[in-house]
């Protein structure tokens, strides 16, 4: 699929112009509520893109600030292709805020862990395994469709388009031995061969490397084709994930994932890690 398109990357594009339009017009989010008699709660969640708008209602928005009709056509078919329901929509339960439909539609993905496999790179028992450990009481149903959502996910990467994908991971994550020894062997077989994969870089931050900059938790960095469209950074945590979209926020994660990079193995020295433990995890 063409990056860039998809219906989460539009509705916070329709966000952000949104949100111009009505600073260009000099009205404040209650001026704005009062005239259109709707809450200013409701201004507010359309602005920053974390709910769904109506095109009736992008319409009435546009009039009151005075926006050209040719403009007003486009933000509201905007509006229209952003209301579009996604392959994610369906793991709604599984699934929460806009994360998942901003991957899938981002053109870079730079990931750093610290613990685990990052989730487009595990094998479907490695998956299976973190997901009951972080889970024990979930019934097996719920596992089992966790399980089914990031599969379904990692279809990214195999995508005609696919996006660059650059994973920086601990040594930590190699060694530990999730699932049992025949899980992580199929594990790090997985690693290679995505390492072998032209737009997939992997790196692996040695243990000699000491304390480094990712040592706070996880992250990705989403990247986008669109100039109109800035970086996002999706931390997670055992309590679900939040996407930080400042522009300082923003910088502070990049230049900590640089850092990462720098203390980091080359791709090709990494790839022969991956060699070596893979080799010592068959007995070979």
């Amino acid at each position: 699929m063409a990056r860039g398109h998809g219906p989460e990357v539009r509705r916070r594009r329709l966000a952000s112009e949104l949100r111009r339009l009505r600073e260009s017009a000099e009205l404040t989010i209650g001026e704005v509520s009062d005239r259109l008699r709707c809450s200013t709660s409701k201004v507010s969640r359309i602005e920053t893109g974390h709910v769904g708008v109506r095109p009736q209602d992008v319409r009435a928005m546009l009039t009151l600030y005075g926006v050209g009709e040719r403009e007003s056509d486009e933000l509201v078919q905007l509006a229209h292709e952003a209301r579009t329901r996604g392959w994610w929509h369906s793991y709604s339960e599984v699934f929460t805020g806009s994360f998942v439909g901003l991957e899938a539609d981002a053109s870079s993905l730079r990931a750093f862990q610290a613990l685990l496999v990052p989730g487009l790179l595990q094998t479907r028992r490695y998956a299976h395994a973190v997901i009951r450990a972080m889970r024990p009481h979930a019934p097996d149903a719920e596992i089992k469709r966790r399980v089914s959502a990031r599969m379904r996910r990692q279809r990214l990467l195999a995508d005609e388009s696919p996006p660059s994908y650059e994973a920086v991971m601990d040594e930590a994550v190699l060694h530990r031995v999730v699932g049992g020894r025949d899980v992580m062997s199929e594990q790090l077989l997985r690693l290679r061969e995505a390492a072998a994969l032209p737009h997939v870089t992997l790196r692996v931050v040695p243990f000699d490397a000491g304390a480094h900059s990712g040592m706070e938790g996880p992250f990705l960095i989403l990247g986008f084709p669109e100039r109109a469209d800035p970086d996002v950074v999706y931390v997670d945590s055992t309590t679900g994930g939040v996407c930080l979209e400042e522009p300082d926020e923003v910088e502070r994660y990049s230049v900590m994932f640089d850092h990462l990079r720098y203390h980091a193995l080359g791709h090709e020295d990494s790839t022969r890690l991956l060699d070596k433990l893979s080799g010592a995890a068959h007995g070979r």
